[in-house]
């Protein structure tokens, strides 16, 4: 058996899996202290149908806690960026375009030293142990305990970001250090941003994952905990100490990865209603469409694994408002008060939620105390909702042809039976718990994404490389040996640049691991061969 769990903004959802089987699931109101809702979710599961914890072979767990804490510019480690490329790049230095309260909450530390390599693989600059000595004992000084170090073509040659990262740790026993090669994707500002963004992340991760771990030990639950990835797979506890950044997206892609599970479409659109927003995104082959360009964090560019999802706050506790002129819902929402504020629980705030019960499209809370809602108000509503989502698939659509539609998430009652742009509309059972699903269900990821100069006749040879190292992370952060296959390959040559550069793409995915001595709940060696997380 299985245990999924995903924290949303106005909901924690959690399933009891046992198979292919949804056996019992909950919904708990958020809390404040989200362990707190997902404590209070597990135990909505066993008062559903009672389990022996140790017949649960993981925790999968999707969770908000560090996509939060950079929105919101809290809980971060003072962290410095060092840049290895001089004498380039010295025109735009790391941290240009954050903003100024994510500079203050980090420490504005930054650093340009010398190193870094072409795209061919060509030295721009040799490495000077001595700029490192002399920031080490900066840091030392300022109490810095996390560092991001980026060099220019990393994703080509990552020698010097670990000979740095060595030289760092040695200095500075216990520092966290994260590696762009490991983080991001070409584009030396975007992939520089995604690992200072991770750095500032390791405390927390550290402090969280503890933390849950702790908590299911509290509660009988020996299983590994994972936590669900951008990219709608997993990676084990102690692969996110080192890579939180990892997890930013794991709300829409775990309800994508579910709906694709609960309705049996795997190309198709996803709508996922929640409580405050609205998520739409493509699934390809059963996983959600990446993007393609840089993604924005907390108004910060980044580069690193995201999916291509747009989201918009409408959902079942978004606020309705009139004037003279029309009738809105959202973006305001009542978030994890709904069951407080909303008309059909006795609060006092019109919700979209109070509309859809007063449309009779579902039957939540108090029907009755909404009965009275004017009827071209409530039409209008739900008809402002329905546009603005109707609009959304068609912006992620590719063609014009109709696309089929899975719908999930509690809110998704907001829809009508169908709308002009599907070829196909689908509510499938327990689309209210998808996201749950979509966590319990996923598999473990590696993923390479890396320029390499692809001399005549080594195409085959670069492509076995660039496939052995998706294979490699995917087995690092949880897979079974054996189990793990190649699902996508992308090839896209560079024109623009000699020398036959072709930036190759590969994903891996295999199985869970079950051998317990691997479980990824416990502290292991760190993944990185410098030995610095």
């Amino acid at each position: 058996m299985r245990i999924g769990i995903d924290v949303g903004g106005t909901n924690t959802d959690a399933v009891l899996m046992d198979g292919d089987s949804v056996v019992a699931d909950a919904k708990v109101t958020t809390t404040p202290d989200v362990t707190d809702g997902i404590m209070q979710a597990i135990q909505g599961l066993r008062q559903r149908r009672d389990f022996d914890p140790g017949a649960v072979t993981g925790v999968m767990l999707g969770t908000t806690h560090f996509i939060n804490a950079i929105v919101e510019g809290r809980d971060l480690s003072p962290t410095a960026a060092i840049r290895l490329g001089l004498p380039a790049t010295q025109s735009l230095p790391p941290l240009v375009g954050w903003p100024g309260n994510l500079v203050s909450a980090i420490g504005d530390h930054t650093y340009l030293c010398h190193g870094g390599h072409e795209y061919d693989g060509r030295v721009i600059s040799q490495l000077d142990p001595d700029e490192l000595h002399r920031i080490a004992d900066e840091l030392a000084a300022e109490d810095v305990r996390s560092v991001a170090i980026t060099s220019v073509f990393s994703l080509v040659n990552a020698e010097f970001e670990l000979r740095a990262a060595e030289i760092l740790a040695e200095r500075l026993p216990g520092l966290r250090v994260s590696l762009s090669h490991e983080v991001g994707r070409t584009g030396l500002l975007e992939r520089e941003n995604a690992t200072v963004i991770n750095a500032a992340l390791g405390e927390l991760a550290e402090r969280i994952c503890g933390g849950m771990v702790a908590m299911l030990r509290s509660i009988g639950l020996e299983a590994p905990l994972y936590l669900s990835q951008n990219d709608g797979t997993l990676m084990g506890v102690d692969y996110a100490r080192q890579y939180p950044v990892m997890t930013f997206a794991s709300g829409p892609t775990n309800s994508m990865r579910g709906a694709a599970y609960l309705s049996g479409v795997d190309d198709c659109a996803v709508v996922d209603v929640g409580g405050t927003t609205t998520d739409v995104g493509m699934l390809h082959r059963g996983f959600p469409r990446e993007a393609s360009t840089e993604v924005s964090v907390g108004g910060i560019r980044t580069n690193f694994r995201m999916p291509d999802v747009l989201s918009f706050g409408v959902g079942g506790g978004s606020l309705v408002r009139q004037d003279s002129a029309r009738v809105t819902v959202g973006p305001e929402s009542v978030g994890y008060r709904l069951r407080d504020e909303a008309l059909v629980f006795g609060g006092e705030t019109l919700t979209a939620t109070d509309l859809v019960v007063a449309a009779g499209r579902a039957e939540i809370g108090e029907p009755e105390r909404v009965a009275s809602l004017d009827r071209d108000l409530v039409e209008a509503g739900l008809a402002y909702a329905t546009e603005r989502i109707t609009g959304t698939i068609d912006r992620m659509r590719t063609s014009r042809a109709p696309v089929p539609v899975v719908l999930v998430g509690g809110g998704s009652v907001l829809l009508p039976e169908s709308i002009p742009l599907a070829s196909s509309m689908m509510r499938p059972e327990q689309f209210a718990v998808a996201n749950a699903v979509g966590a319990a269900i996923a598999q473990i990821s590696g993923d390479v994404d890396r320029i390499f100069a692809v001399q005549p006749g080594q195409r085959d040879a670069a492509l076995d490389t660039a496939k052995q190292e998706a294979t490699d992370r995917a087995l690092i952060a949880g897979a079974t040996p054996g189990t793990v296959e190649i699902v996508e390959v992308e090839e896209i040559p560079l024109a623009y640049l000699p020398g036959n550069a072709t930036r190759i793409r590969v994903k891996a995915v295999g199985d869970l691991s079950r051998d317990r001595s691997r479980d990824p709940s416990e502290p292991a060696s760190a993944a990185h061969g410098h030995g610095a997380g």
